[in-house]
């Protein structure tokens, strides 16, 4: 591989050292193959940091991920092994402010090249107060869970950008020039490869807009705010019986707002996701008389998901939003 590395030093070794005491092990089941190929070798972050690499990156690229498939990835804590594995690789692709654990490992490291998705669009608040909804109260209560379990965002702002297909778009688009600019003997590869996956995110980008014109409400509830970026994007208000932690719990407050929301917006259905938990959500549809579907936050593949990869499982979620909002 053309890309210079650097050697470890005792400081970056016993910083390998440190971030190892008392962490879990998360390695994918390739991790093993992780620095040190004679590829571009690239650890990701977790899921839709890893299928961008892959998309872009082509048959130039050894992608790894940090995060398992089936593992919730704000609760990542990295290993020692993976941390030294990061040290020797060509470029570490994460999104800043979701995994602190990763956030720390990868400002600590000496890798060349760090990119941050979230420099590569704009981040904006959404959370507990989308929709401006909900108690303050719960909302006190769901953030010192999100501090006491580190899932904090720098000021609010919501990492949840893959679910934009414009915003992932312009991510793509970025992550494609870093890969120019760090392997630049395969440079023409990444571009081209680039312009095909921004030219499939924008023709899904379309089949949302036109799949969710003609509906009866814009209203629809998830367990946790992932899906405020879509929301905003084709115009529907997202209610989370969460915020942006998707392990928080609500206030009794909050469920019976939402309660009363359904039936005055006409809402049919609460959603769900596949690495968390339905307890809540099939409790609150319950109370209310409403059904249950799956949102998928496409935040990791398993044999539970609703497709193969990043565009099946978004298309499956336009199916089911046209399903629950009445789209014709």
């Amino acid at each position: 591989m053309n890309v210079r590395r650097r050697r470890i030093s005792a400081a970056a070794l016993a910083t390998v050292a440190a971030l190892g005491l008392g962490t879990l092990t998360a390695c994918s089941s390739d991790s093993a193959a992780a620095g040190n190929t004679d590829k571009f070798d690239v650890v990701a972050s977790f899921y839709p940091m890893a299928f961008l690499a892959e998309q872009i990156g082509g048959e130039h690229v050894n992608v790894t991920s940090l995060t398992e498939p089936g593992q919730e990835p704000h609760d990542l804590e990295i290993s020692a092994k993976q941390t030294a594995q990061l040290q020797e690789s060509d470029a570490a692709l994460y999104l800043k402010g979701l995994q602190p654990t990763v956030d720390e490992a990868v400002g600590q490291s000496e890798i060349e090249t760090k990119i941050d998705a979230s420099t590569l669009t704009s981040l904006e608040e959404h959370g507990t107060e989308a929709g401006g909804h909900g108690d303050e109260h719960a909302h006190e209560d769901e953030h010192a869970h999100e501090e006491e379990h580190g899932h904090e965002h720098e000021g609010g702002q919501d990492p949840h950008v893959w679910l934009d297909p414009v915003k992932y778009a312009e991510v793509a688009e970025g992550v494609g020039k870093a890969f120019e600019k760090a392997d630049p003997d395969h440079a023409a590869d990444y571009r081209k490869n680039t312009a095909t996956l921004v030219g499939k995110l924008n023709d899904l980008d379309k089949e949302f807009e036109t799949g969710l014109a003609d509906r009866k409400t814009d209203v629809f509830i998830t367990t946790h705010a992932a899906f405020g970026y879509l929301a905003e994007r084709y115009g529907l208000t997202e209610e989370a019986i969460s915020g942006l932690d998707p392990e928080s719990e609500p206030s009794g407050a909050r469920v019976k707002e939402l309660g009363d929301m359904a039936k005055a917006d006409g809402v049919t259905t609460v959603f769900y996701e596949t690495l968390v938990s339905d307890r809540t959500a099939k409790t609150l549809a319950g109370d209310a008389g409403l059904r249950t579907d799956v949102l998928d936050p496409v935040e990791g593949i398993t044999d539970k998901s609703r497709g193969d990869d990043y565009f099946q499982v978004m298309e499956a979620n336009l199916a089911a939003l046209q399903t629950a909002l009445g789209a014709k």
